[in-house]
């Protein structure tokens, strides 16, 4: 693509950051304005039109969104992109809705930001309808900041979503957020989880009966269909529907209609749907427990969430936050955790993903002795879980792995134990090294002959 007609803006109180970005903007051929402020930007607007603006939210005096607002009233087809080191939906949320065409949260990769660069002038986009989001969904990762970046995308789709993650990631809430952010954020928002209901009592609780139908029936009741009409339907662990169900719920996505049970009278439905599982449903296809063309009516757009463990940077982020909910709930004052626990926190597998953190953080807030955390104070659980099985390559922290999991199982003589252990490693590998020559292993060691003698004899090697 011929970049050299093309300009850029750039506005951010960073000198730095302005430095770097246009060093790397010139190096691809494209004409460059750099700015500390929206006053100067809007100033050469008099006399210059930029072709392509990139600017940070937070600077001294108008912010960077109050400035893409100004900007997409009067000049729509520019396209803004936002920088941000404030990594939160909302911050996502907000320069969506105020028509940016993308959002980079900071430190950005360099060769992503002139990907998005690039992709902004061959891509005919929209101006975003204005939405709120008074979700709190934290993540300052890459994987969630993607997440983000679709949520905003979504508010004006009216397609089926489906969310996929392993049980704890938050599917509920993504859900939740994506309905606050749509045009349908004033109606309603039903769940339906489809595990947790008795698959015979399924099929009215999702269209509703009539008074009569079956045994018990004694008045008519609405479905979730029906309270969920102009608004969102949820449909967690879909993967867990029975398969007979799954026939009349695509013809409700089909066409748009379904009946009550014991009623002949047809209702339009008028529902965005969104549902979610933390099942491989191409397995669930190929074993014949899901319908293959139910699959793809749902998977027109689909949200893959990390697990808790590939968003190492929000591990500590989230505890904090969960720290601080636990003890407004529990009239207390909040906890923290030390760097010692911090760096453990970072470590853990988080097989329940954040619903365990969440929980392992209510715990500590009312178990803990201390306000100060520490990686003793942790339950059981935690300190038996083996945190190095993870390739660090760092022989200090697998050997702290190893004595932290013998210390939570109480292992008796725990010194006398790695002290022999440590000798007797560290003499077996370099006799192996010296092909047994005891003067020269003994050389290398930095001990006696008698000394290496003795230990062989004692340590039985």
């Amino acid at each position: 693509m011929d970049t050299s007609k093309k300009k850029i803006w750039i506005l951010d109180d960073d000198k730095s950051i302005r430095w770097v970005l246009q060093k790397a903007l010139e190096k691809n051929n494209y004409n460059v304005l750099a700015f500390g402020n929206t006053n100067e930007a809007i100033n050469h607007f008099n006399h210059d039109m930029p072709d392509l603006i990139i600017s940070d939210i937070k600077m001294p005096g108008e912010s960077g969104l109050q400035f893409l607002e100004k900007v997409k009233v009067k000049f729509p087809n520019i396209p803004v992109i936002i920088m941000t080191a404030f990594s939160d939906l909302d911050s996502a949320i907000d320069s969506y809705s105020h028509g940016a065409y993308e959002y980079l949260p900071k430190p950005f990769d360099i060769d992503n930001a002139i990907r998005v660069i690039n992709s902004a002038f061959k891509d005919n986009t929209e101006d975003l309808n204005e939405i709120e989001s008074s979700n709190k969904i934290i993540g300052t990762s890459k994987v969630m900041q993607d997440v983000f970046k679709q949520i905003g995308k979504l508010s004006k789709s009216d397609a089926s979503i489906l969310i996929t993650g392993e049980s704890g990631t938050g599917k509920e809430l993504i859900a939740k957020a994506i309905h606050d952010n749509s045009l349908r954020k004033d109606k309603p928002f039903i769940a339906l989880n489809s595990a947790a209901i008795p698959k015979d009592l399924l099929e009215s609780e999702l269209f509703g009966y009539e008074k009569g139908a079956f045994t018990g029936a004694n008045v008519s009741k609405k479905g979730y269909f029906e309270e969920a009409e102009n608004g969102t339907l949820f449909l967690d662990e879909i993967a867990d529907m029975p398969i007979d169900l799954q026939s009349k719920l695509l013809r409700v996505l089909n066409d748009g209609s379904f009946q009550k049970l014991g009623s002949s009278s047809v209702i339009k439905a008028n529902v965005k749907i969104i549902a979610a599982t933390h099942q491989n449903l191409q397995e669930k296809i190929k074993n014949q427990t899901f319908r293959e063309d139910l699959f793809h009516r749902l998977n027109v757009i689909t949200i893959d969430l990390p697990p808790l463990r590939e968003r190492e940077n929000d591990i500590v982020l989230l505890a904090k936050f969960f720290l601080s909910q636990s003890a407004k709930e529990l009239k207390t004052s909040s906890k923290y955790l030390n760097e010692e626990t911090q760096d453990y926190f970072r470590k853990l597998n988080w097989t329940g993903n954040i619903r365990q953190l969440r929980n392992i953080c209510h715990w500590l807030t009312v178990m803990s002795p201390g306000k100060e955390i520490g990686v003793s104070d942790l339950p059981g659980e935690l300190l038996k879980e083996n945190i190095y099985n993870k390739s660090s390559g760092n022989w200090e922290e697998l050997l702290g792995g190893l004595i932290i999991n013998d210390l939570a199982n109480d292992v008796p003589n725990i010194f006398d134990l790695y002290i022999q252990k440590l000798e007797n490693i560290l003499i077996k590998q370099t006799l192996e090294i010296c092909k047994g020559k005891k003067i020269l292993a003994a050389k290398k060691l930095g001990i006696g002959r008698n000394t290496i003698t003795r230990k062989i004899k004692d340590l039985d090697i």
